[in-house]
């Protein structure tokens, strides 16, 4: 196994944004226990449980029958495997991401996509990158209501990798990325913008580490994305190297598994990184190097710091590896419904397990493997599975048959907006709540043209999120109708991929979930969990209490059953 360079990757991340945005937490003392001391969560988005069996035991047909993952396969050996998990739902990024940062449902995190919908907000001062158009906003007065991004659009320069953060390094991205203009806006508090830290409704995981005196520290593909540390931020060292940005040569990475990023390794398409099976890896690779300083107790960039009590990041090579049709290339995903990998997905594995192999090594070089639990698993899966049951559908989908009751920044017939809420999933908010039934019926008449699966509004809706409006138990962000279609179906006629994920089907929403530390008894656990259960988890592992999460005492969430140390 090659081990990597730690490699500094440029100016240190900016501690304010303008006087806005609260500082960076500062570090005050060490969390932990006599065992535990670090916990590093890696989030492999789109990895099924079973994308982990089968590497850890072989499929024929790939590789020769043997197992191609060996670094996760040595993990395995002492952990916890949660076999039946599910992401949140919908099983979005965002959603997905925040449900294990926040041990919350969409119900009381209040996000339900990156790109959403809030009955109470206004409209950002400046149009995003992305074309959420710019409004007005009236302070103290009655919101017009706002779709809502949590992306890219919001960066100051989308198509640069460090977001167009002022003075930063080329791939230096952060929260110093973030353009204030482009987000939206609270009347109620004097037409301020919603910083993406700010819009959880609930704590993370991050900020009772952070009261608690823990340094922390996460890595992800957008500056949006440092959500994560909830409200007041929580974070001592955020990372975010832009991943929808263009393609750029990286002098001095290499990945884990030897590949030069010193030139651009596929220059047939560098509008963004998602749009290669190679270059992804590079972009992943930054991210990984990250780690690796902090397991050498420094940060991103390289300067002396404290190894994280809590730290970690997103993958995303396996998610391309599954979806990307790249002309001239070929096609990722998988051979049968079984989920033996193409041979490109293949590769996307091996390379995510080299990464891992780099940690281990790092963590053990450290002295420090024994006292670190190491937490894999998924923001979201990838449906289909199955390459014979994807069907493109962007002609008729929920949103163009309603689209006339929509609010004009969520409807389809606004050529310049940013769009409805749609992948293998509708989430429709509505104008005005009182056509909900009428459009309901306009979609089952519809039924067939739009591959419905299931409809979800009213008490069905209500249930497991909270009932959509502005009126007093309602919620301003529920959306009144959500659509699932059948398995395979996508909103989109896009040829660039051939799987997608947000929906609430099996291969959507059940991923990887493994818990591993050299002193933890190897157990298979079949009964249902959730990723949302990770946050809880992880407080207690570093000995605090779960009840100080706001999910916790809201929703009852539980952690993780079965985790023995030795």
């Amino acid at each position: 196994m090659k081990s990597n360079r730690l490699i500094g990757m440029g100016a240190a991340l900016a501690a304010t944004l303008s006087g806005t945005a609260p500082a960076l937490a500062q570090e005050s003392a060490q969390v932990g226990t006599a065992k535990v001391k670090h916990v590093l969560l890696l989030s492999i988005d789109g990895m099924h449980a079973v994308d982990f069996y089968n590497c850890t035991r072989g499929v024929s047909d790939v590789n020769g029958g043997e197992p191609y993952c060996p670094n996760l396969s040595e993990l395995g050996r002492h952990a916890v495997n949660y076999v039946a998990t599910t992401t949140s739902r919908p099983s979005d990024s965002f959603p997905g991401l925040m449900s294990i940062m926040t041990g919350a449902t969409p119900k009381t995190m209040g996000i339900y996509y990156d790109v959403a919908y809030d009955r109470s907000l206004d409209p950002p001062a400046v149009t995003t990158g992305n074309g959420l158009a710019a409004g007005p906003c009236i302070s103290y007065g009655v919101p017009s209501g706002t779709t809502t991004e949590y992306e890219e659009g919001i960066d100051l320069d989308q198509t640069k990798l460090n977001g167009g953060a002022p003075g930063a390094s080329l791939t230096d991205g952060g929260i110093a990325s973030i353009d204030k203009s482009r987000l939206i806006r609270n009347p109620a508090t004097g037409c301020s913008p919603v910083y993406p830290w700010e819009f959880t409704r609930v704590n993370t995981i991050f900020g009772v580490i952070h009261s608690a005196g823990g340094y922390t520290a996460w890595a992800d593909k957008h500056p949006a994305y440092s959500s994560v540390g909830g409200p007041g931020l929580n974070l001592n060292d955020y990372y975010s190297p832009e991943i929808n940005s263009l393609v750029v040569a990286l002098p001095g990475v290499t990945t884990s598994e030897g590949a030069s990023c010193a030139a651009i390794r596929d220059a047939s398409d560098t509008s963004s990184w998602t749009n290669s099976f190679t270059n992804i890896q590079c972009n992943d690779q930054l991210k990984v190097n990250a780690i690796l300083n902090e397991i050498a107790g420094k940060t991103h960039t390289g300067a002396k710091a404290k190894v994280p009590a809590l730290f970690g990041m997103d993958y995303q090579s396996v998610s391309v590896g599954q979806k990307l049709i790249e002309p001239g290339v070929g096609t990722g995903g998988y051979l049968n419904a079984a989920g033996a990998p193409k041979p490109l997905l293949l590769s996307e594995i091996e390379y995510v397990d080299a990464t891992i192999g780099d940690m281990i090594h790092a963590l053990k070089d450290a002295g420090i493997y024994d006292e670190t639990v190491i937490i894999v698993t998924a923001k979201h899966g990838q449906s289909p599975i199955d390459p014979a049951l994807y069907k493109r559908n962007g002609t008729y989908t929920p949103a163009t048959l309603v689209e006339n009751d929509l609010p004009y920044s969520e409807s389809p017939a606004n050529p310049n907006g940013i769009g409805p809420t749609e992948d293998d999933i509708s989430l429709l908010w509505l104008a005005d709540s009182g056509t909900t039934l009428s459009d309901v019926a306009i979609l089952e008449k519809n039924a067939a043209e739009i591959g419905l699966g299931q409809i979800y509004y009213g008490p069905t809706v209500a249930l497991n999120y909270n009932k959509p409006g502005t009126g007093p138990g309602e919620d301003p962000r529920t959306p009144d109708i959500i659509v699932t279609p059948n398995v395979g179906v996508t909103y989109s006629n896009s040829k660039a991929k051939h799987a997608e994920h947000g929906g609430f089907a099996h291969d959507d929403t059940n991923v990887v979930l493994l818990v591993s530390n050299p002193d933890i008894v190897k157990r298979t656990v079949s009964i249902p969990t959730a990723t949302a259960q990770v946050a809880p988890t992880i407080l207690e592992l570093l000995g605090l209490p779960a009840d100080k999460l706001d999910a916790v005492r809201l929703e009852g969430t539980t952690a993780l059953p079965s985790i023995d140390l030795k």
